[in-house]
């Protein structure tokens, strides 16, 4: 698995020195100079593991650190400080910083502490396959059990079935004959189009706000219905 590592530094020689080294380690480095880059690169990608400068010309690195951690709490960051900036080294990792490492550094400790982070992150991945997130839901796909702002929602199988196939195909329209046949089986189980009629309202009424002003279980009309994607970074 490739990992695209985001470096954040306004330091040319520093950056010419970290990219080398991971690119020899096999990792694609994303660098940006200042913190409105990084904003700008978070809000269009994912990355495996974030290395933040502390000052920048524009900001502070934490501010950085503290914009993902409200997003995203398992992506790995680390700080790059400066050997008088321990103070500010507590407060990122109050943060959510996971490790700092200060300049000057050996290059190889640097990586060493970077692939102890990503098989940690690796054992949590694997975690999150076994869930479906999408803003304040989350489905538990081993458990069987969904949660909507950590509140367990009382679900029928037919009802679980049709918010697990809609939260996956999040922000596309999923026509209503494709739900039909998705939520048959082999046993003679079947949903019409009047019963899956009744598990949308339902649904609703255990997710929404206003039931019939919905704000995630869309209709679209003549077509079918559609999650609204929620990002969770």
């Amino acid at each position: 698995m490739e990992h695209t590592i985001l470096l954040l530094e306004d330091d040319a020689d520093l950056i010419d020195g970290l990219t080398y080294s991971l690119q020899r380690e096999g990792y694609i480095v994303d660098i940006v100079q200042t913190i409105k880059a990084a904003y700008a690169n978070l809000k269009e990608k994912n990355y495996s593991l974030l290395l933040l400068d502390v000052t920048l010309p524009d900001g502070n690195g934490m501010d950085v650190c503290r914009f993902v951690r409200e997003r995203d709490k398992q992506v790995p960051i680390i700080f790059l400080t400066a050997m008088d900036e321990e103070v500010n080294v507590i407060r990122g990792l109050d943060g959510g910083a996971d490790d700092y490492i200060t300049k000057p550094f050996k290059l190889g400790e640097l990586c060493s502490r970077i692939r102890a982070l990503l098989r940690r992150s690796g054992m949590c991945e694997t975690e999150r396959a076994n869930r479906l997130t999408s803003g304040p839901l989350t489905i538990d796909l081993l458990g069987g059990s969904a949660f909507f702002n950590d509140r367990l929602l009382e679900l029928t199988v037919g009802e679980y079935r049709l918010l697990c196939l809609l939260v996956r195909n999040a922000g596309q329209t999923v026509l209503r004959n494709t739900i039909l046949d998705a939520l048959w089986d082999g046993s003679g189980n079947f949903v019409d189009d009047n019963t899956l009629s009744v598990y949308i309202r339902r649904l609703r009424e255990k997710i929404e706000d206003e039931p019939s002003n919905p704000k995630y279980l869309l209709t679209v009309r003549g077509f079918g219905y559609k999650w609204k994607r929620e990002k969770n970074f």
